[in-house]
């Protein structure tokens, strides 16, 4: 069980380093971990275990190529709806959110509602997914921003 934002643990120096070596290598072991935080193993392990159940450490994952898997097309989309009524709100969330294509989908402030990050396996393909995106009910525009190349996208955070 995760903790709330109100229950959320300190965290030290020794805190830190760990979630900074977690975010550069996920994959490393406990005792490599350990032995970059400058502590012992069992106690890295502990404090590893309580920044997951707190709900910092949110999970772990593979950086895939996506070129190299197929998905050629990287875009950004503003989307802007008619209302923002909570009901449309969560109703594009909960839509877009059954899309394998799109990736990251936040609710922005100045210039749109949401703006999303998609991939496509060619522009055939991105274009149909702005298509769907245009007639999505609520939807009152729609402007793509295709990706042409990307020198930093870096994980996580500063710490």
């Amino acid at each position: 069980m995760k903790a709330d934002s109100t229950t959320l643990p300190e965290i030290d120096a020794i805190d830190r380093l760990i979630l900074a070596e977690l975010q550069t290598d996920g994959r490393m072991t406990n005792v490599e971990l350990a032995r970059r935080a400058g502590i012992s193993a069992p106690p890295c392990l502990r404090r590893v275990r309580r920044l997951e159940e707190a709900g910092i450490i949110r999970g772990y994952h593979a950086d895939t190529d996506p070129q190299r898997l197929g998905w050629e097309v990287t875009f950004f989309v503003i989307v802007g709806l008619e209302s923002q009524k909570e009901a449309a709100l969560t109703g594009f969330e909960q839509m877009v959110g059954a899309w394998p294509e799109v990736r990251e989908c936040h609710m922005i402030r100045g210039g749109g509602d949401f703006l999303l990050r998609l991939v496509a396996r060619d522009t055939a393909q991105e274009n149909e997914l702005t298509r769907k995106l245009t007639e999505a009910a609520h939807v009152a525009r729609v402007q793509t921003l295709q990706t042409i190349r990307t020198s930093r996208n870096l994980a996580g955070v500063p710490i």
